[in-house]
């Protein structure tokens, strides 16, 4: 009998790795789904490339393993040849992590109604991400975004070129939308919210933003400059939100953190989240100032009504009024805040500010009457705040906004994919840079939600002209 050695293990070992690194294959050959509940082009095009890259350099790491093992590596000491072989394994567990990361997005696009409400979703957040192109004239915030549902309160994002496991820089921005939140207008604010993430990363807002309330602080000592400093990427985020939604992202965040008064009052502590009772104030003060209206004054009385003071401690209702005092502070330089990648707008300028006013949103939901095939012909995220508004001011209920919400999803989903299918070859593979990789891809722009629905979306969405 021949008994194995070391070097004879290993290499068994760096084999089955190929045979399992094999059995790894594109999401395009294994995931059922119907065309529209597909991811984003770009978007698919991109987590397909990355992952095969991975696998492809991976591959070659184990050959040349293999390579090395047979020649000069078979007379190395084993403990150097366990070494090696180790280090390749730990790159093989971080693709396959990749791997577990992104099926977690495309797997639930083949479940029921579903998927198809995901590829809504996507459309949303693509067109709350995207900007002007006044304002960002680099086009830094047009990334590909992709969503998908997951149990708990909140949603979450990974952005994209944060770094994965194995440090390879993410190539999407992944939402994780909450469940629970599904299917109304209020989903919008959490999903916005996380947008705003990407969309701060992007432009750099929350790095300029510290300079500038690190001056603000040495100005005025006594300020509450030190609790927004700790506070202000979410803040941002929660400023995109009401930027991009007016009154329906104030509303949605409400919703979310309506919890026991224990929690709505607590301290924040080291969480970058503001605590509750705050930051819906902070929410109502920032659309005051984006869109001036009464309604805002009403929002900060209904939630001081929700969740009284009085029988908190004296010095933390003190504490409290005294960084509530501090709030038109923040938002004058929230407002106000430039950048160079802002290009040289104010940050208050960001956001199509005449369209979302309260009173041009109640004007726009009369105008267009619930008509579905009018509604799906607009951005998304001009139509998830005006019917944010409508059933605020009790025009839509719940039920109606619902069925509404559901149907404009698979509206923008089945859209999608047709024009993803009506491309020509040209538009399809045009050469597009991401990260140093030469990819062809087609160049991100927005959807033109304007033009009339073609005659192949009408029948498959079941939609009149």
């Amino acid at each position: 009998m021949n008994l194995l050695r070391p070097a004879d293990l290993l290499e068994q070992e760096a084999q089955g790795l190929l045979t399992r690194l094999d059995q790894v294959r594109p999401f395009a050959l294994h995931e059922t789904m119907v065309l529209a509940a597909a991811l984003p082009y770009q978007a698919q095009q991109r987590i397909e490339r990355f992952l095969h890259a991975g696998r492809t350099r991976l591959r070659g790491k184990v050959h040349g393993y293999l390579r090395w093992l047979a020649g000069a590596g078979r007379l190395a000491d084993p403990a150097e040849q366990q070494r090696r072989f180790v280090l390749i394994r730990m790159e093989f567990n971080d693709v396959l992590s990749q791997f577990d990361l992104f099926t977690e997005v495309v797997t639930q696009r083949s479940e029921h109604r579903t998927g198809v409400w995901l590829s809504g979703l996507d459309a949303l957040a693509a067109d709350a991400l995207r900007v002007d192109a006044r304002v960002d004239p680099a086009g830094v915030t047009s990334v590909p975004v992709v969503c998908y549902l997951a149990r708990g309160p909140g949603a979450a994002i990974r952005r994209a070129r944060t770094r994965l496991p194995g440090g390879e820089p993410n190539p999407v921005a992944i939402i994780r939308v909450p469940r629970e939140r599904m299917l109304g207008s209020g989903l919008a604010s959490s999903l916005v919210h996380e947008v705003g993430h990407q969309a701060a990363a992007a432009l750099g807002l929350v790095e300029s933003l510290r300079v500038e309330i690190a001056s603000a602080r040495r100005s005025d000592p006594d300020g509450c400059w030190a609790t927004w400093d700790s506070w202000i990427s979410e803040i941002v985020a929660d400023c995109w939100s009401v930027g991009t939604l007016g009154l329906t992202a104030t509303v949605g965040l409400l919703a979310v953190v309506s919890l026991p008064s224990y929690f709505v009052f607590r301290p924040s502590g080291g969480d970058p989240h503001p605590v509750p009772y705050l930051r819906v104030l902070i929410s109502a003060a920032i659309g005051d100032a984006l869109y001036p209206h009464p309604q805002w004054t009403v929002m900060r009385r209904i939630w001081k009504r929700l969740y009284p003071t009085d029988e908190l401690p004296a010095t933390r209702r003190a504490e409290l009024d005294r960084v509530e005092a501090g709030i038109p502070d923040l938002v004058e330089l929230l407002m106000n805040h430039r950048t160079r990648l802002l290009a040289g707008r104010r940050l208050g300028e960001v956001w199509p500010v005449g369209e979302r006013h309260p009173d041009r949103l109640l004007e726009l939901h009369h105008r267009w009457g619930g008509d579905t095939a009018v509604l799906a012909r607009k951005p998304p995220s001009l139509v998830f705040a005006v019917v944010g508004q409508a059933k605020a001011a009790g025009l839509i209920s719940p039920s109606a906004e619902s069925r509404l919400l559901a149907a404009l999803l698979r509206i923008w989903a089945v859209r999608s994919s047709l024009d993803v299918i009506q491309r020509s070859p040209q538009e399809r593979n045009s050469p597009c840079r991401f990260h140093g990789h030469q990819t062809r891809s087609e160049p991100a722009r927005r959807p033109d939600f304007g033009s009339p629905l073609t005659t192949a979306t009408r029948q498959a969405i079941g939609v009149s002209s």
